[in-house]
Parts: structure tokens; sequence; C-alpha cells
């Protein structure tokens, strides 16, 4: 069942979710967010690379202050990440964020929680319910002997029902874990539960090669399954490298089609190419293109050639030389050392 389908839809700023909308791509800027022209300029740099929402830390007043500078300076959304404080999410939101998140178990009493969600509710933007398995209720721990997919859900479960209770409902979730296949459980324990928009990703996954590998495997079984409408490869490394793997695991799983999509084969002992350097820079260079195509990377006559004319662009390479594919056929014969400009000039000339 596609449950994304079925969603509650939910605006975030200009962006809107859930109710089988597109799954928006989501990163978090490891910047001061009091640094305002530091953290502006890495979102702009996450904007160009894709990310359609962002999340910034809150830890300060003058963090929550600096909310208003950056929204002014930016074009999507700006998501309030806030940690134990609800004096936090009250001045960002007052700060004009466009969307809060907060774990209520962080948070506190009742009474802390009713602040937050009076001013959300006040200018109608949503409170994320964020579960983390690192920060786990003592109880819940305790009823389940330890942290667990059950313990994940219920806790999620809970902590919507509380905001529930006191008359919100435009909200989002997200139940997280370093455990991947554990957090996969969760997902499918909670997913018919909810009506609500779920945020996916696999917390504190790694480097940019373990941690997208790991992301990769999670979310391609979570998304797969039909949940999930906004996602973030959390990953050690520059957040733009989670735009990157974010679109590659959409684009994968046919969720999402916008973009150049590469694919290059293994080396062997046929190649006679640079072939790993030239799909690298291949790759590089498609970033720098709005098409919707896909581009091939070949290194030898075997399979080269068949694999290259069912891509829009091609190349298939020989001994020191390649052949270039347009839309299936044969446009010319380049030396290795022209490879790279004759991508270039395919992709510079497409839409002509």
């Amino acid at each position: 069942m596609a449950y994304r389908d079925n969603t509650k839809e939910i605006h975030i700023g200009n962006r809107v979710i859930g109710h089988g909308n597109p799954i928006l791509i989501q990163s978090m800027t490891n910047t001061r967010t009091e640094d305002v022209k530091a953290t502006v300029e890495q979102i702009h740099r996450l904007e160009k690379a894709g990310c359609e929402i962002i999340r910034s830390t809150v830890p300060t007043l003058e963090a929550a202050k600096a909310v208003s500078e950056i929204k002014k300076q930016i074009s999507i959304p700006l998501v309030a990440d806030i940690h134990f404080d609800h004096k936090m999410a009250v001045a960002a939101i007052e700060n004009g964020a466009d969307k809060v998140r907060i774990n209520p178990g962080n948070i506190g009493t009742d009474d802390k929680v009713l602040e937050v969600v009076k001013a959300a509710r006040e200018r109608n933007i949503p409170i994320r319910v964020g579960v983390n398995s690192g920060s786990l209720e003592k109880d819940i721990i305790e009823k389940y002997h330890g942290v667990t997919a059950d313990g994940l859900a219920e806790s999620a479960l809970s902590n919507i029902k509380r905001i529930e209770d006191m008359g919100y409902d435009n909200l989002c979730l997200s139940l997280k874990s370093t455990d991947v296949m554990m957090c996969v459980e969760a997902h499918r324990l909670i997913a018919d539960k909810t009506p609500y928009p779920i945020h996916v990703g696999i917390t504190e996954s790694g480097t940019a090669f373990s941690g997208s590998l790991r992301s990769g495997v999670g979310l391609g079984i979570i998304l797969s399954e039909g949940i999930g409408d906004t996602i973030r490869v959390s990953l050690t490394e520059d957040p733009v490298e989670e735009i990157r793997a974010a679109r590659i695991i959409l684009r994968t799983l046919n969720l999402r089609n916008e973009g150049i999509e590469v694919v290059s084969c293994p080396t062997c002992g046929r190649t006679r190419i640079d072939l790993i350097g030239l799909a690298k820079r291949a790759e590089e260079l498609a970033e720098q293109y709005p098409y919707t195509l896909k581009l091939a990377v070949m290194g030898c006559a075997v399979n080269g050639p068949g694999e290259a004319r069912e891509a829009d662009i091609g190349i298939a390479g020989g001994n020191g030389e390649g052949l270039v594919f347009k839309k299936g056929e044969i446009v010319r014969k380049v030396k290795e050392d022209e490879l790279f400009d004759a991508l270039k000039f395919e992709l510079d000339n497409w839409s002509l």
C-alpha cells in the first residue's frame, strides 16, 4: 500500500508534502545558525544541489533571531531544530520559522509543550514530532528492555497523541535509529497507524561512503514500501553530499526522476581509457544541467556500445579513443583526451 498517497497534506512555507505530493529532499546546515552569512551561503549551495527544505539548529535566542534574517535571503522553507528548551521553539516561530522540529519527551512538561503548540497554532505552521533511538523515554526503554522498533513506534504515537490532545494536528513525524533494520521495522509498525506525513532517515549513518550505503539500504526498503513523504540522508560530510545521495536513492526507486542519471561500467582488463577519472568528471559535469536524461560512460567495446545506445547521451571507450552516442545513434569517434569535451558539447547543445 502506498501509505504516502493517503497521508495528511501539510504546507511548509512554499512547499507542500503528504497526500501523494512528491517526496521532498531535506538537509541540515552545520554552520552556527547565529552566523547568518555563513548559514545563508551554505543554504544557497544546498539549494543549487537540489535541497528543497532546510533545517537549522536553534540552541540560543541569538540563533532564533537569526532565523528572521536567514529567511529573507533564501527561497526554500526553513525548519528550526529544537532540543530541550521550549522557549527556543517559541522564539524561532516568532521569528518566522516555517516549521519546528521537537521531541516532546525532551521538551518536558505539558505546559511547556503547550506553549510551543499555541505559538505554532497562531501562525499555522507544522510541528515535526521527532523520535530518536538515542533519546527514547526511560519508561519505554524499561518496558521493552532496551531500544526497540516497538518502543520507537510507541513513543512516536504517544507523542503525536499528546499534541493532538492539545487540539493541534498540523503535524508530521519522524522516528529514526542508527540500527538500519530497527528503523525499517519501526516504520512498518507505524505507517498504517498515523495520518501524518513521515520524514524518513537513518540517523547518524556515518561518512559519505558508509553512510550513503547504510542509508541507501534502509531508506530504499522504507520508501519502496510506500512510506515516507520527505527524506534526509544524514552524513558526516559536507551536507551537499546528502542531497546527492538522496537524489540517487529517489531516482533509483523511480520516485523522483529529475536530473541527469549517470551510469558507468566497472573497469576490467579490457578498459583502455581512464574510465574512472572520466566517470567522476562526468558526474560533476552532469550536476550543472537542469535536464532529465540518462548519460552513459562505458569503458570498452564488449558491452559499452549497447549500453551507450540505450542512454540519451553516451560514450563507449576503445583503445585510446571512443564513440559518442546521442539518442541511440553514433555521432562521431574521438580521441580519448577529447571524450570529456565531447560529452560537454552534447550536454551544452541538448536542448537545441
